[in-house]
């Protein structure tokens, strides 16, 4: 059977939710959960993270600032993914807001694993926030369709060997991986590493259609209700 990997943003869920929801949410409430939580170890340790890769930030006010600022810079740093993947945990628990996932989407990650097939995430979002993001959708908890979450810790989305450490990790020839992203340099990364690939391109976040050469040879479809699977 064949394996589907899929990217979040973009792919499974609208750019907006994370851009104009999400990122909002962890830059409002850093400083009230740095000052509640500051002390427990596991927050303390990216805190002080922050601060020894920041010439020694010594107030957390001033890692607060920075990790602000990082936000707004949409930074992939390991630190500020797992705290943001705290904070939004106490949104997702308090009902603050739930994730939209494309009804597509759902549909097609739904048939696909009912036909057998195995559903692997990759994002630049940790993995505890990729849970949480499925666990809390607007159409239920999906994260019983997944059996393989992977994030940034295996490598950059555009580095051709992070995909190939999926594929071990996976225990799956790179041919047997469809890889789904609306990223094209992303896309390019995983057919180096021998991945199939689909680029996602969706009109609620690309209005303009990438076709012809801007796909770079990349099959394209514009939901998930396009993707024709090998075999």
């Amino acid at each position: 059977m064949t394996t589907i990997l899929t990217d979040i943003e973009g792919t499974t869920s609208s750019i907006s939710f994370v851009k104009d929801v999400l990122f909002p949410y962890a830059r409002r409430e850093l400083p009230r959960f740095v000052r509640e939580h500051g002390h427990e170890p596991e927050v303390r340790r990216w805190l002080d993270q922050v601060a020894l890769e920041n010439g020694g930030l010594c107030q957390d006010a001033m890692i607060v600032e920075t990790l602000q600022g990082w936000i707004e810079e949409d930074r992939k740093h390991t630190a500020l993914k797992a705290l943001q993947g705290m904070i939004w945990e106490a949104g997702y628990a308090s009902a603050d807001f739930t994730a939209p996932v494309y009804p597509d989407a759902t549909g097609a990650l739904r048939r696909w694993h009912a036909d057998g097939h195995r559903l692997a995430v990759y994002s630049s979002g940790s993995v505890p926030a990729q849970k949480l993001l499925f666990a809390h959708t607007d159409a239920g908890d999906l994260t019983g369709l997944f059996s393989a979450w992977f994030d940034t810790t295996v490598g950059g989305k555009r580095e051709a060997g992070s995909y190939a450490r999926i594929a071990e990790a996976l225990q799956a020839p790179p041919a047997d991986i469809v890889f789904l992203s609306d990223v094209v340099a992303e896309l390019d990364a995983a057919r180096e590493a021998g991945l199939r690939t689909v680029l996602v391109d969706r009109a609620q976040d690309y209005p303009q259609p990438r076709e012809g050469d801007a796909c770079n040879g990349h099959p394209r479809v514009a939901g998930f209700d396009g993707v024709r699977l090998p075999g």
